[in-house]
Formats: C-alpha cells, structure tokens, sequence
C-alpha cells in the first residue's frame, strides 16, 4: 500500500501530529483555569477527536512495520517533545535540568526497545 518510506514515515508524522491535538486537549485548559469545567470538558472532547483520527491509523499502518513496542516508544518520545515545547510556549514554564535528565532516561528506554533483541 505504502513505499517502504512512507511506511516507516507516515506513522511517525501522524503520531506526531496527534500529539498536538491531544496535549492541547490534556493540557490547554490550564491557561484558561477560569473556564467552566464542563465547558472545558466537552471542548476538549472536540479537539481529542482529531488526535484519535491520526493515532489509529498511525498505529494500524505503522504495526506493518514496527513492533506493538516500538509504536508505544516512538509516541513516548514524541509526548515527551511536543510537551516539552508545549510547556515552555503555551504554558510559559521552564524547562529545567531534572526535566532533561528524565527526558534523556526516556529517551534512553526508546533506544533499548529500538535495538535487536539480545
């Protein structure tokens, strides 16, 4: 269905883009803590539902080339990046050292799952 390329892409850039709609849907409403909660609620709903769009396809076609594992590493690294910006522009946070060190311990455990089986 998909060039090798495209195949090993595709899903990562979807994945990639979900992460977008869903750390906003997690995690947007934080600016906004004067907002009702149903209201925040039910709009982020509507804006997890695009990231659910993305994430089932990236995952279904991805798994025609990377294991069940790999799929959940590549997400984790790909949350941990797009909330790292996310904090620090939307949000107005710092980025400190322990949040590096821990991002790095992650970042580590996605190489392991990446690497053959020994």
């Amino acid at each position: 269905m998909f060039t090798p390329l495209t195949a090993r892409i595709l899903p990562i850039v979807m994945l990639a883009l979900s992460n977008v709609f869903m750390t906003f849907a997690w995690y947007g409403h934080l600016k906004h803590k004067q907002a009702p909660l149903l209201g925040v609620i039910l709009i982020s709903w509507l804006i997890a539902l695009p990231e659910y769009l993305l994430a089932v396809p990236a995952n279904r076609w991805g798994s025609d080339v990377y294991s069940a594992a790999q799929l959940k590493a590549i997400q984790e690294v790909i949350t941990l990046s797009v909330f790292a910006i996310f904090s620090i522009l939307w949000l107005g946070q710092k980025f400190t050292i322990n949040h590096l060190i821990g991002f790095v311990l992650i970042g580590t455990g996605a190489f392991f799952i990446f690497r053959a089986p020994v």
